[in-house]
């Protein structure tokens, strides 16, 4: 298997404006330019959630991501907590008849 290909900052938003502005299909860019249309997808839609930090380079995560990741982990441990909980009053309420 080959190394993974590379892609300049500048090439990514060239791209994305290829097909944004010029209107050119995105399966037809992608084939164009030898990028599978996935890549192209990811490209388009990284840009428009935070344009700033864009493309920023390996290992770099964008400001808010490790809060929301935080926030997403002790979301799944809450609703954990809370079906066990449901799960506890039922087995006692069934008990007590």
């Amino acid at each position: 298997m080959g190394a993974r290909r590379q892609f300049s900052r500048e090439f990514k938003l060239a791209t994305v404006k290829l097909v944004k502005e010029r209107g050119v299909a995105v399966a037809q860019a992608a084939h164009d330019l030898d990028v599978h249309e996935n890549v192209l997808l990811k490209w388009i839609r990284d840009p428009a959630v935070d344009p700033r930090p864009a493309f920023s380079g390996q290992g770099v995560v964008r400001p808010g991501e490790v809060e929301l990741e935080r926030s997403r982990k002790e979301n799944a441990k809450l609703r954990m907590e809370r079906d066990l909980l449901k799960k506890a009053a039922a087995y006692f309420a069934k008990e007590s008849m």
